[in-house]
């Protein structure tokens, strides 16, 4: 190993161990066997200006910014001294020739919006430190060195967020209200993704993804004809739950039941629990012919609505319980070729569900019809159980000839996975 190598190790373990009077005399040694060394030049730079000697300290980095002119933190470094020796205009120009060396260096991102926060440009500031946040890593692994200055991007970020939000629903609430409230809804939320109160939710198929479709949260329950009729057994198919749970509980089995060994992710608290159980009538495109000859009234019901058929996959149909204070996290479902109904049964009060960006009540009798591929999550923040009678119809913007394909599909997937 030559001397300046050997001088190099030294001086970076006596910076690792806090001896700085050290470090700066290896770096020194350095400097005089190479006057060029870019790492030397650097460090006696930041030793100078930590002694408060801003002409050294300059001379120092500019030097070492000669030597390696693609490096960030050398000019990064000068944007500091030229700060503090009264220079807005060279501290601005040298953090943006840090960020044109490296436009995703964080500490110059964070170092460029605070300049413009000081000098009364706060909506560029916050552009910055939104850029800042987003090339940041998750905040369990922020730079404890850049913590405060993220936290405070942050904040920021925030506050323009909400300022923009009631600026746009000033502006925009009279047109709203000529709206219907599915299409005032839906601009609510281009309002909230404008302002970043929100985030695109696009569909996400674990099964199978019917491209082209738009990713509409909750459909009208005027544009499904069977949904009158479906209403009005709500009391008959609310005494057949009842009934059922009286007599058959053991039959409400863990909505979420993983195997050993697979990998849980948001579902550990409920895996194999009955805080949220179901009590299937049609399973996985299967009847459970004994759980329908319990619910005949159900079964009717469910007939003469025309379910989702994709075989092994749906229809299915079931009630869902949710016990009191259970929360079910965000998810997706299997596929965006059929939508989800909900008929709410049993609703206390304190009960939540939320598709992407809107958020809903149950209320009883009054069905949901919703596109489970778009995140949603339910809350049940009650101290009674909340239960719904669920199944799956086809999605209306699917032609026949669509519906025919994702038969078609479903089929050979299931076929191509039989096989050894």
């Amino acid at each position: 190993m030559s001397d300046i190598q050997t001088l190099v190790a030294a001086a970076t373990t006596a910076v690792n161990q806090g001896r700085w009077e050290q470090a700066e005399t290896f770096w020194a040694q350095v400097f005089a066997l190479d006057p060029r060394h870019p790492q030397a030049l650097y460090s006696l730079g930041v030793h100078a200006f930590k002694r408060g000697e801003l002409g050294k300290s300059l001379q120092f980095l500019q030097a070492a910014h000669a030597s390696a002119p693609g490096d960030p933190s050398v000019l990064l470094a000068l944007s500091v001294v030229l700060r503090e020796q009264g220079d807005s205009a060279g501290e601005l120009r040298a953090i943006e020739a840090s960020l044109a060396a490296d436009p995703y260096f964080l500490p110059a991102l964070l170092a460029k919006a605070a300049h413009l926060e000081l000098h009364g440009q706060p909506k560029a500031a916050t552009a910055t430190y939104r850029n800042a946040l987003k090339v940041a890593p998750p905040e369990s692994h922020w730079p404890p060195a850049l913590r405060d200055q993220l936290l405070h991007g942050r904040a920021c970020v925030e506050r323009l967020g909400n300022a923009l939000a009631g600026f746009l629903a000033d502006r925009t609430d009279a047109g709203l209200s000529a709206l219907t409230p599915s299409e005032a809804e839906r601009w609510r939320e281009a309002s909230a993704i404008m302002s970043g109160q929100a985030q695109p939710y696009p569909a996400v198929c674990s099964t199978l993804q019917v491209p082209r479709l738009p990713a509409i949260p909750f459909h009208e329950r005027s544009a499904f004809p069977w949904v009158a009729a479906l209403e009005a057994c709500t009391d008959a198919i609310t005494a057949e739950l009842r009934a059922v749970m009286d007599e058959a509980q053991g039959d409400f089995q863990p909505y979420i039941a993983y195997q050993p060994g697979t990998p849980v992710n948001q579902w550990l608290e409920l895996n194999h629990s009955k805080r949220w159980s179901s009590y299937f009538l049609w399973q996985n495109g299967q009847p459970v012919k004994e759980h329908l000859e319990r619910c005949p009234e159900t079964a009717k019901a469910l007939a003469a609505v025309g379910m989702a058929s994709i075989g092994g996959l749906c229809p299915n149909a079931m009630f869902s319980v949710l016990a009191p204070h259970t929360h079910i996290p965000p998810h997706h479902g299997e596929t965006n070729a059929r939508l989800v109904v909900h008929l709410p049964l049993i609703v206390p009060d304190k009960c939540r569900y939320r598709v992407g960006f809107e958020h809903r009540k149950w209320t009883i009798g009054e069905t949901l019809i919703f596109d489970d591929s778009i995140e949603h999550e339910a809350r049940n923040d009650s101290d009674e159980l909340r239960v719904v009678l669920i199944f799956d119809v086809w999605n209306p913007l699917l032609s026949p000839g669509d519906r025919d394909m994702v038969q078609r599909l479903s089929a050979a997937m299931r076929e191509f996975q039989s096989v050894a």
